[in-house]
C-alpha cells in the first residue's frame, strides 16, 4: 500500500500493535479480536484495531470509576485542572502535522485541511476549557424558610463535576468531536470512557498517548475501539456511567436517550442536520454562492451542519446555481495526502453507496442533475452535486444525506424562504446572505436552529454554544453551556 508524504511517525503509528487505553495501561481486547480500519482513498486495508467486548468497556467503566471517586484526581484542584488542559494542548500542537495525517488516513479529508482546522480547533478548544477550570463558581443565597422564622442559617449552591462520563463520537471529525467532549470534562474534574467511532479511532488513539505524556492520572482518560453495537451498547447501558454524551445520526441519538432515561443518566446529544442556506436579493451574489459551496461541499459533505438545503430568491436562482455548479466542476477530487486535492472520498464504501442512492432517487423522480452525480473508485468517491427541480417534501429535501449533495430551491419572498427553512424534522444550523440588516434581524428569530450565520456558514467558535432544535439534538457543547453540562447542582443548607 503506497502512503506518499508520510512522516515517519505516521507510519510507525499505524503499523504499530493494536491496542487500546484502559486505566493507564495499553491493552488488546479480552478475546484478543481485531477490526479492520480501510483507507477511504483506496480502499485499502490500512490496520487493525481492538474490537472491545462488553467486558473491556466495563473494566474502562470501572478505572474512571476508581480515577473519579478514589484518586488523586478527585481532590485536584482547579488550578491543575486548567494547566493539565495546557500542556495537553501544547502537545497537540507539537504533533499537529501526525494528527492530520492520521485523520486523513482514517477518515478520508484532506490533510492540509485537517491540520489548519480540525486539529487547530480541537487545540483551541482545549485551551479555552482549560481557563474555565478556574472559573467554576456556586452562590450563595439568603433563604427565608417561614416556618422556622427564630433560626439563622448559612445556605449556598456548589456546582460539582457530574463524574463518570461515556463519549461517544463520530467518524466525520474524529479528533475535534473528542475534543468538544473531552474539554469541558477534564476542566470540571469528570473522567472519561472515549468509544471512537468504529471506522475512525486513530486520532482517539494517539490523543491518548498525548494524555499520559501529559500527566494526567490512569484511569482519567479511557479509550475503547470496537463497534457501535458492542462497545457502544455496553458504554451506554453501563450503571456506573453518569453521563453520556453522543454525536452521531438522530436514530442512534434517540436510542441511546432513552437508555439514558431508563436510569436518568445525564445525557447530551448532537445529532443529525439540514441546514438551509438562505440568498436574498440583495446579497452579494459571487460571495453568496462561494459560501453556499463550501458549505455543502466542505469536508465532503459529511458535516452535521452543512449547507444541503439552498433557498435563493428566484430572480437570481438560475445564476447562483450556475455558479455553485462551476465551483463543484473545478473541483478536485483524490487522495486528501496530495494537498492540491480540494475534496476527498467519503468515509466508506456504505455511505458511498447510500449518498449516491439518493442521487438516484432524485433521477428516478424527475430531479434535474445540474453537476456531478457520479461516482468512481478506487477508494468511495462521489462528484460534488447540485440538484434542483425538486419538491420541498421530497426525501432529499428532508432527509439528511450527508454527502456532497446540495438541493437547490428558488422562493419568492421572505415569508417564503423562512417557511420552507423551517420545514424540516432537523434545526442545527442556518446561514443567512443579505446585506439587509433590518431583514436580517426580522429572520433570525423566525429560524428554528441552534446556530444562526450572516453571511457566512459553520463558522465555529468554542465561547458560541453548539446544537440544534427539534431532531438535531439535546443539550449544548462548547460555551460555558458544555461546563453547564458536565455538572451537578447542589443546594446546602446549614442551621447555625
Amino acid at each position: 500500500m503506497s502512503l506518499p508524504n508520510l512522516l515517519p511517525a505516521t507510519s510507525a503509528f499505524i503499523q504499530r500493535a493494536p491496542r487500546m487505553l484502559i486505566g493507564g495501561d495499553w491493552v488488546e481486547a479480552a478475546d484478543g479480536q481485531t477490526m479492520p480500519l480501510h483507507n477511504p482513498a483506496s480502499g485499502e486495508v490500512l490496520c487493525v484495531v481492538p474490537r472491545a467486548t462488553p467486558e473491556d468497556v466495563d473494566r474502562a467503566v470501572l478505572a474512571a470509576r476508581h480515577a473519579f471517586d478514589d484518586s488523586a484526581w478527585s481532590r485536584t484542584r482547579p488550578r491543575e485542572r486548567q494547566n493539565l488542559l495546557w500542556k495537553l494542548a501544547d502537545l497537540m500542537q507539537r504533533d499537529a502535522e501526525l494528527l492530520a495525517q492520521l485523520e486523513c488516513l482514517n477518515n478520508g479529508k484532506s490533510a492540509a485541511v485537517a491540520q489548519v482546522m480540525d486539529v487547530q480547533l480541537a487545540i483551541d478548544f482545549l485551551r479555552y476549557m482549560a481557563g474555565w477550570a478556574t472559573k467554576i463558581e456556586g452562590s450563595s443565597v439568603e433563604v427565608s424558610l417561614p416556618l422556622m422564622p427564630n433560626d439563622q442559617f448559612h445556605s449556598f449552591i456548589r456546582r460539582e463535576a457530574v463524574g463518570v462520563v461515556g463519549a461517544i463520537v463520530a467518524w466525520n471529525f474524529p479528533l475535534l468531536l473528542a475534543c468538544w467532549k473531552l474539554g469541558p470534562a477534564l476542566a470540571t474534574g469528570c473522567t472519561v470512557v472515549l468509544k471512537p467511532a468504529d471506522e475512525t479511532p486513530l486520532t482517539a488513539l494517539k490523543l491518548a498517548e498525548l494524555v499520559l505524556e501529559a500527566g494526567y492520572p490512569e484511569g482519567v482518560f479511557n479509550v475503547v475501539t470496537g463497534t457501535g453495537i458492542t462497545a457502544g451498547s455496553a458504554l451506554t447501558h453501563n450503571p456506573l456511567v453518569d453521563k453520556l454524551t453522543f454525536t452521531g445520526s438522530t436514530a442512534v441519538g434517540q436510542q441511546i436517550g432513552k437508555i439514558a432515561m431508563d436510569s436518568m443518566t445525564r445525557v447530551t446529544l448532537e445529532l443529525g442536520g439540514k441546514s438551509p442556506t438562505i440568498v436574498m436579493a440583495d446579497a452579494d451574489l459571487p460571495s453568496a454562492a462561494a459560501g453556499a459551496a463550501s458549505a455543502i461541499f466542505f469536508n465532503q459533505g459529511q458535516v452535521c451542519c452543512a449547507g444541503s438545503r439552498l433557498y435563493v430568491q428566484r430572480k437570481h436562482f438560475d445564476n447562483v446555481v450556475a455558479d455553485i455548479a462551476g465551483i463543484a466542476n473545478a473541483m478536485k477530487l483524490g487522495n486528501g495526502l496530495d494537498p492540491s486535492v480540494d475534496m476527498g472520498p467519503l468515509i466508506s464504501a456504505r455511505q458511498q453507496a447510500r449518498v449516491y442512492g439518493y442521487i438516484e432517487k432524485g433521477r428516478e423522480s424527475g430531479a434535474t442533475i445540474a453537476c456531478g452525480g457520479e461516482q468512481f473508485g478506487p477508494g468511495f468517491f462521489v462528484k460534488p452535486t447540485v440538484i434542483v427541480d425538486v419538491d420541498q417534501k421530497h426525501s432529499l429535501v428532508q432527509e439528511e444525506i450527508f454527502g456532497p449533495v446540495l438541493v437547490a430551491i428558488p422562493f419568492d419572498d421572505e415569508a417564503d424562504a423562512l417557511r420552507m427553512a423551517n420545514d424540516s424534522p432537523y434545526g442545527l444550523g442556518a446561514s443567512i446572505w443579505s446585506n439587509d440588516l433590518a431583514a436580517v434581524h426580522r429572520m433570525i428569530p423566525r429560524i428554528k436552529s441552534g446556530s444562526v450565520w450572516v453571511n457566512c456558514h459553520s463558522a465555529l467558535d468554542p465561547a458560541l454554544p453548539f446544537g440544534g432544535y427539534k431532531m438535531s439534538g439535546v443539550g449544548r457543547e462548547m460555551g460555558y453551556a458544555a461546563i453547564e453540562h458536565y455538572t451537578e447542582l447542589k443546594s446546602v443548607l446549614i442551621k447555625l
